[in-house]
């Protein structure tokens, strides 16, 4: 990643600050650290950064404080944040907002660090691939998925074969993120906690802002149970539905969309 992308930590133990700081440093980035929330707002007045490292247990101000003052009008953060916190039941409440990444206390550095490269490059913007004669335009592509794991996992595949990614792990904050920012296609999990894919994929149809965006409906097969009809496949604004083992399987279908 290059040129260096800024790292801000904000937590209040001094050792694991200076750790990671020192981990991150090595591997080429710029790092700021922050002591807890209110020093974690002041040093935004001077930094832009590419991603926020946030603890959740702080003194004067917690994470969670934090996370709200950062948050736009839309409900969405204005950086990509990795949530910490040594709490692993506070997981849930964090996947229903927008953190793009969550680890619970004690984790290994080289894990912090992989899960905050995949993170900064989802959020990059950086990839652009042939859109037409003399035209460079990037495909923009957003994942809804709430397995961490599976959404990685696409994310990474996507980004491989040339999509600007980015991703919400919920219904509700897919809705949020692309009536803000419109994707050229979103593929969309059926098997969502808060609201069923084929659901999500009705109200986003409907949206006057995203009337050029493309939708395909996936149900990963080695974590969906039961087969999907064709009564939901055939729903409004369902472009594609794909039951996929393998993430080419929905790189090939959201290729074709665009033929």
């Amino acid at each position: 990643m290059s040129p260096k992308k800024t790292i801000l930590i904000i937590d209040d133990e001094e050792d694991l600050r200076d750790t990671v700081e020192f981990h991150f440093k090595s591997k080429g980035f710029n790092v700021v650290t922050a002591m807890d929330g209110l020093d974690g707002l002041k040093k935004l007045e001077t930094v832009r950064p590419d991603l926020i490292i946030l603890d959740m247990n702080m003194p004067r101000m917690n994470g969670l404080e934090f996370y709200r003052k950062i948050e736009g009008k839309n409900g969405i953060p204005q950086y990509p944040v990795l949530v910490l916190t040594a709490r692993a039941n506070m997981e849930e409440l964090f996947r229903s907002l927008d953190v793009d990444g969550f680890m619970a206390k004690p984790f290994e550095l080289d894990e912090l660090l992989n899960e905050s490269k995949l993170i900064i490059s989802k959020n990059s913007g950086l990839i652009s691939i042939a859109a037409g004669p003399g035209i460079l335009r990037a495909r923009r592509i957003c994942i809804v998925e709430n397995h961490h794991e599976t959404l990685n996992k696409l994310a990474m595949a996507f980004m491989a074969t040339g999509y600007i990614v980015n991703s919400a792990q919920s219904g509700a904050s897919a809705i949020r993120r692309m009536t803000m920012d419109a994707p050229d296609i979103a593929v969309i999990s059926l098997g969502l906690k808060d609201i069923s894919g084929d659901v999500v994929i009705g109200k986003l149809h409907n949206i006057p802002e995203l009337k050029n965006t493309k939708y395909i409906l996936y149900s990963d097969k080695k974590v969906e149970e039961a087969p999907v009809t064709n009564r939901i496949a055939e729903k409004d604004g369902i472009a594609r539905f794909v039951e996929f083992n393998h993430p080419n399987d929905l790189i090939e279908a959201s290729d074709d969309l665009f033929k």
